[in-house]
């Protein structure tokens, strides 16, 4: 018997804990999501439903978007928005981190710096919010893009 891929098994507790069954349609998204985590691919929900349904041709787009919907309040996937305004999906896990992304090839690069709490209790301030979370988007041309 193989041993779970971590993530698997937090996608999987995450669909257990608000109660989704465990179908056949949720288990090809776990493995095509754990594919996404292995390789650090991004992805579309559009892309992984005509991915999914090459082996489930009856799978309906709306089980894609609520279970993808479900796994990113679950903090499991972060969407990344580019500045075009379009956006992706990653797999990530529970780590804060944040997203920089190429505005010309899309290749997202995780980035572990954050802006300071003073920073955010100043923002706080400022605006009278009770900051809960934040999101940093950073957006720019990679290193092979520039090349061209």
């Amino acid at each position: 018997m193989t041993e779970a891929h971590p993530i698997e098994e937090q996608i999987r507790a995450a669909f257990d804990e608000v109660s989704q069954r465990r179908t056949r349609p949720r288990r090809l998204i776990e493995q095509r999501l754990v594919e996404f985590a292995e390789n650090e691919t991004n992805f579309t929900v559009d892309d992984l439903w005509q991915d999914i349904r090459k082996d489930d041709p009856h799978l309906g787009r709306a089980t894609v978007y609520r279970s993808i919907e479900k796994l990113v309040n679950k903090g499991l996937l972060n969407r990344v928005d580019f500045a075009d305004g379009t956006h992706h999906y990653r797999v990530c896990g529970h780590s804060h981190h944040h997203h920089l992304t190429c505005n010309q090839c899309h290749r997202v690069v995780e980035v572990d710096i954050c802006l300071p709490k003073e920073q955010l209790a100043k923002i706080g301030n400022q605006t009278d919010f009770t900051i809960e979370g934040h999101s940093l988007s950073l957006f720019g041309r990679c290193s092979e893009c520039r090349a061209e």
